[in-house]
């Protein structure tokens, strides 16, 4: 017993010394989606003012693939310090339904600090289709059932599950084609190889301003400011097919308490300067900072939400 007290004493001041110098060196954020997708623009943005607040640099790395799924998995097994984050989207709490073999418990491994912004999806199809509203693209869709294609940033991503709950909402049937981002997946549908995609807004909003793609629809619950005589896909007919998109910060279990309640008051600070609240305006972006507890409540919901919408899609654990 005397022994086990020593052992937690020392780990308390192991603990307590690590969080009075922290940070001490570069930190990394783990993206794990393509440069250009929603999550890493609202990555970065929130990177460079931590790097002005907490000294060191603040880095980030991009590693792609499987929903999310690779990066978070490398957050997951890293040492708990600190010094390696995960910016992730709300495709965080889908993987679990989607894929049986993660390599890593999304609860137990991984712990939130703040979730940084709700950005809303926006319904796209190629200009070459000439379809203008999601009734054009409903009629195309039953009219040819299974012909149609849709994209998204990877199986079980945010703009995936998106795409599945409005699809199930119109009653309508497609095929899926993953990407590894949605850069990737709206280069195919401005050329016209895909038909329509739920794509966060900050990366397709200059291409709808362009007119290499068109808008017409978005899939939160609430029109965007960015696109605000675009309605939503509940406001075009389709009831409880809105899905809430979001991007947050998370870190290994373990992490010090103090460093987890360090950067979440580096993060809602960063989040109420004019500055950020400006450029996530300008990308449809709301800046939602939330207590590290509550973002953990948050995702032990969805996981249970989003666990069903992946089962009545009919989406089966690859």
């Amino acid at each position: 017993m005397r022994a086990l007290t020593i052992a937690l004493a020392a780990s308390f001041a192991v603990a307590t010394a690590h969080a009075e110098t922290y940070p001490d060196k570069p930190i990394h954020i783990v993206v794990p989606f393509s440069p250009g997708s929603a999550t890493d623009v609202t990555a970065r943005a929130i990177a460079q003012t931590l790097s002005e607040k907490l000294g060191p640099p603040v880095v980030i790395d991009n590693r792609p693939g499987a929903g999310g799924s690779i990066g978070a998995g490398q957050v997951a097994h890293a040492a708990p310090d600190g010094y390696t984050l995960l910016v992730h989207s709300s495709g965080h709490t889908v993987n679990p339904s989607i894929f049986a073999n993660l390599g890593y418990d999304t609860q137990k491994d991984l712990m939130g600090i703040s979730m940084l912004a709700e950005l809303p999806n926006v319904l796209v199809v190629p200009p070459s289709k000439g379809w203008k509203t999601v009734a054009d693209l409903v009629k195309a869709a039953k009219a040819e059932p299974g012909k149609l294609s849709y994209g998204s940033a990877g199986t079980g991503s945010g703009t995936h599950m998106n795409a599945e709950k409005f699809r199930l909402r119109a009653g309508i049937d497609a095929v899926h084609v993953p990407y590894k981002g949605p850069p990737e997946g709206l280069q195919d549908i401005m050329g016209g190889r895909i038909d329509f995609m739920f794509a966060p807004i900050v990366s397709a909003i200059s291409l709808i301003k362009d007119g290499r793609v068109v808008a017409i629809a978005v899939g939160s619950a609430k029109r965007s400011s960015v696109l605000p005589d675009i309605p939503t896909t509940e406001e075009a007919g389709y009831p409880d097919s809105a899905y809430r998109f979001w991007v947050g910060m998370l870190t290994p279990s373990g992490t010090p308490p103090a460093v987890v309640e360090r950067l979440n008051k580096d993060v809602r600070d960063a989040l109420a300067s004019p500055e950020i609240k400006q450029r996530l305006a300008a990308l449809g972006a709301d800046a939602a900072p939330m207590a590290p507890a509550d973002f953990d409540k948050l995702i032990a919901r969805e996981l249970v939400e989003n666990a069903a919408l992946a089962k009545e899609a009919g989406i089966k654990p690859q």
